[in-house]
């Protein structure tokens, strides 16, 4: 069990990737906090599976977007599971459609969930880790913030700018034994990409591997990251995508 004793804040946990991840730390001894925006019941069912490898685990509604509520919502996973040694910036959303149509305030939605809230996440956080002076910070981007996507321009662009954020939080962390690294998901076979033909020949031959990934594809990666085999790592940005954007 790599992660007995610590707590892993993880957020758009309630379903696909966050889910995946929350159950994989539950696993490996890390007590959880399932943070969420919409489903108190989903999020719930996730604590109640958490709980089965005899951790404690705790679900949060939060809008990380809004600076004030992230801030309570760390100081109440402090004051409910004892701190926070792990943060997983994984919430994110999509509003899809090309430049010319998008709409300002999708634009603006996208920007202030997927990379602003890690922000607010980050800054809430920083104090407990710079206290400690050890701490695992994992952004969850995409291929997308790397190779661009048509008709994405606001998700590609706050995943793009999820790694420029993360580079330079590990830069400032690093003197204190913090480390912080992202993780680019390619096709990951989850309700955001639920759209999307799963036998579909012409995505399913864009991936050399031939076939979309799954949510504990991430999550395993997400384990490593936080242990401490991957102590010496950081600022990195890894994707797990199938050989996508090799």
């Amino acid at each position: 069990m790599t992660l007995q004793g610590k707590t892993g804040l993880i957020t758009g946990a309630s379903r696909g990737i966050g889910r995946a991840i929350a159950l994989a730390f539950a696993r490996e001894g890390a007590n959880v906090a399932v943070i969420y925006a919409g489903s108190q019941q989903a999020a719930q069912h996730v604590c109640a599976q958490a709980a089965e490898y005899g951790v404690q685990a705790r679900a949060y509604q939060c809008d990380v977007a809004d600076f004030d509520q992230v801030k309570e919502t760390v100081q109440a996973v402090q004051k409910d599971l004892g701190g926070v040694d792990i943060l997983v910036n994984n919430a994110g959303i999509t509003r899809d459609g090309l430049v010319y149509t998008m709409k300002e305030a999708d634009f603006d939605a996208v920007l202030d969930t997927n990379l602003k809230g890690a922000f607010h996440l980050i800054k809430h956080c920083y104090p407990i880790f710079v206290k400690k002076r050890a701490g695992k910070i994992i952004n969850i981007s995409s291929v997308s913030g790397l190779m661009g996507n048509g008709g994405q321009a606001n998700y590609s662009a706050s995943k793009a700018g999820l790694i420029g954020l993360t580079k330079s939080v590990a830069r400032e962390l690093a003197g204190r034994g913090i480390c912080c690294n992202a993780i680019a998901p390619g096709f990951i076979d989850t309700d955001m990409t639920a759209k999307i033909d799963k036998d579909d020949n012409q995505l399913v031959g864009m991936i050399p591997l031939k076939r979309m990934g799954r949510p504990e594809d991430v999550a395993n990666l997400a384990v490593f990251l936080a242990g401490s085999g991957a102590d010496y790592i950081t600022g990195e940005v890894i994707r797990v995508d199938g050989g996508l954007a090799m």
